[in-house]
């Protein structure tokens, strides 16, 4: 039904006169004129104006009007649409129109799927409103609102726990639902005296519908909130990261956030190989993960913190570090850096406890840094076992000198440099080679370049940035190139172990698999050598205080002076001793170092590595070989009987 648009007449004024005055004819002419113009043209624009206003306004009643009857008609045929609904069912539940069984039965069904699709539809729909009005902004001290993800279990490569995950319950409040907040942080606070008051009170009144109120809380504290019986406050289960052995093996695993994130160490690398985007996904579910094997044997561990621990008190030095190796595959069995931390505890990151010595500092590693250099010069064909070298007097660059700790003030063999750890004798077999030659092979041995393990916390090498002949001399004795200790382990490692460079792993690793990633540095006959000269100097030269009956210890000790404010200290040293035992068959590698030991009466007022690392060294060996598999033996060969042993071996590898 249309309404017809009403037509509108011209508006008709009054004709306006103006009053008689006493003006010419020619100007009441013009003025006349001029008056009527302006008179029609406001009478046409005020016509236009209503005749528009009048039209929109019937449009506007059209449109309204056409509204409210579509609106009519449809809550009409959706009342009609409702009672047939209803009318069906009611005669299909009852049969009031059934044929035969079959139909009966499909139309059961399909009323069954349907009451499913609306169930479901109700849940869908309830789930989208929780998603959209759900608080993002509760959190404790910048913890998110996500519970705490699970991770998969750590183990040692026995299968003890290292890491694991417990549930433990956590408090949040709902604050639209808290009938008195004030009366609530009361009540709280009676039972959490460490609750932040301030901040407690503004989440408690923010009126949102989600707030954290403490992360983590005990069991008796929950069944103590429990009992106050707070409408808006409650509890949900989540997963807590537990280290049982403590700040054991802290700087290997790292550690977690609130909420069971991984921050460091092998907690970190874990979440970097997939296990972040298993939580984004939602798949990473209690129970569902495989633990993480390590390649770290947590009795090993124990032992070498606790010697360490010994030693650091003892000697009372400002750090101890130690690792143990397998040369054969690149395990580490054991790393410790003291002073260390609990990852059970939060700290401060920056705090000295938190660095990892092994990995993230980097050391001048002194005489330790020389079988290195007697690798090279044995490996490179020119120089053998029974070349000498000039070690009379100091060997001078310019204004600069190198002198020997203990000087022979002779022309001494290999052998010899190696046993009295002779600087002069050291640097001329280097220099004899060639810088370029020396900077060769320190990059081939992975010296030159940032070490990567598992652990993503390391530190890039100190290299010169000029590298001249003076550099190489002082680098051929352990100074001026600073490296992560571990990096020098990994280069000794070659050294015994027939000539392998191989990636260092905290991961469990077997002898095939390691060869897979194993690079040939060293040539056999080499590493035999190398071999006679660590057991030699065990026997006749430095590392005399590491050895252990039974166990053919070999080794070599590092005295380094340490750099403060651009010069040498001589009274702040750095000492260290690389073991490796059994020397006939060499399977384990330890390294210790001590930071600023002191010199002590049994000493004789030394401070050197063959008076405090080197004995440290042997009791370590001592308490680990024989959870290492390896037994002390009787009548084990000497030096020389280990080099003519191999002799036979080498003839062999030459012919293949």
């Amino acid at each position: 039904m249309t309404m017809p648009v009403p037509r509108l007449s011209p508006i008709r004024l009054p004709h306006l006169r103006l009053p008689a005055v006493a003006v010419p004819r020619p100007v009441r002419i013009v003025f006349g004129f001029l008056g009527r113009l302006l008179l029609r043209i406001v009478t046409a624009i005020l016509s236009a104006v209503a005749e528009v206003y009048l039209g929109l306004t019937h449009r506007v009643a059209r449109i309204i009007h056409g509204v409210i009857m579509g609106m009519l008609r449809f809550a009409v045929g959706l009342v009609r649409f409702a009672i047939r609904f209803a009318i069906g069912l009611v005669r299909a539940l009852f049969g009031l129109d059934r044929q035969d069984a079959e139909t009966v039965t499909r139309a059961r069904l399909k009323l069954i799927v349907l009451a499913f699709c609306l169930i479901f539809v109700a849940i869908a729909g309830r789930l989208t409103f929780l998603g959209i009005v759900a608080d993002p902004n509760g959190g404790r001290g910048g913890g998110s609102d996500a519970v705490a993800s699970a991770r998969p279990d750590i183990v040692d490569r026995n299968g003890d726990i290292l890491a694991i995950d417990v549930k433990s319950p956590s408090l949040f409040a709902e604050p639209r639902r808290l009938i008195d907040p004030d009366e609530a942080l009361e009540g709280l606070l009676k039972v959490l005296p460490d609750l932040d008051v301030a901040e407690a009170r503004a989440r408690l009144n923010s009126g949102k519908g989600f707030a954290w109120l403490k992360r983590e809380i005990t069991p008796s504290q929950q069944r103590a909130i429990y009992r106050l019986g707070l409408p808006g406050i409650g509890f949900v289960r989540e997963n807590r990261r537990v280290y049982p052995d403590g700040p054991t093996i802290s700087h290997v695993l790292g550690g977690v956030n609130i909420d069971n994130q991984g921050i460091a160490g092998l907690e970190k690398y874990i979440d970097g190989n997939g296990l972040s985007e298993l939580h984004l996904a939602g798949l990473a579910v209690d129970r569902q993960q495989e633990p993480v094997q390590l390649s770290m044997d947590v009795r090993v561990q124990n032992a070498v913190r606790d010697e360490l621990m010994r030693a650091k008190d003892k000697f009372k030095a400002k750090a101890a570090m130690g690792v143990v190796t397998d040369v054969r595959t690149g395990e580490i069995i054991a790393m410790v850096s003291l002073p260390d931390f609990d990852p059970n505890i939060g700290g401060n990151p920056k705090d000295d406890a938190y660095l990892n010595r092994l990995t993230t500092g980097v050391f001048e590693m002194g005489s330790t840094f020389k079988a290195l250099s007697f690798a090279m010069a044995l490996d490179s064909g020119r120089i053998g076992l029974n070349s000498s070298f000039d070690a009379r007097g100091a060997l001078s660059f310019g204004r600069f000198k190198i002198n020997d700790y203990h000087a022979e003030n002779r022309v001494l063999t290999v052998p010899e440099i190696f046993l009295v750890s002779s600087n002069v004798g050291t640097a001329k077999m280097v220099l004899s080679l060639g810088v370029e030659a020396h900077k060769a092979f320190l990059r081939k041995m992975g010296q030159l370049d940032r070490l990567r393990t598992e652990l993503p916390e390391s530190s890039e090498p100190i290299v010169p940035r000029r590298w001249g002949e003076l550099n190489s001399a002082t680098i051929a004795f352990g100074h001026g190139l600073s490296v992560a200790p571990l990096q020098a382990v990994m280069a000794v490692n070659s050294m015994v172990n027939g000539g392998y460079l191989i990636p260092p792993t905290f991961l469990k690793r077997n002898e095939a698999e390691a060869q897979k990633v194993a690079v040939r540095v060293l040539k056999p006959e080499t590493s035999d050598k190398m071999r006679y000269l660590l057991r030699l100097n065990a026997e006749k030269g430095t590392a005399g205080k590491s050895e252990v009956p039974g166990y053919l210890v070999g080794g070599k000790t590092g005295t380094a002076e340490k750099v403060v404010n651009g010069r040498y200290a001589k009274n702040k040293l750095l000492t260290s001793f690389t073991a490796v035992f059994p020397m006939d068959r060499p399977h384990y590698l330890v390294l210790v170092m001590l930071d600023e030991p002191q010199a002590l009466p049994e000493t004789h007022g030394y401070a050197t590595a063959g008076w405090n690392a080197a004995p440290t060294s042997g009791k370590i060996i001592e308490r680990i070989a024989p959870m290492l598999g390896v037994m002390p033996r009787q009548n084990l060969p000497n030096a020389e009987q280990i080099l003519r042993a191999s002799e036979p071996a080498q003839k062999v590898a030459d012919r293949r």
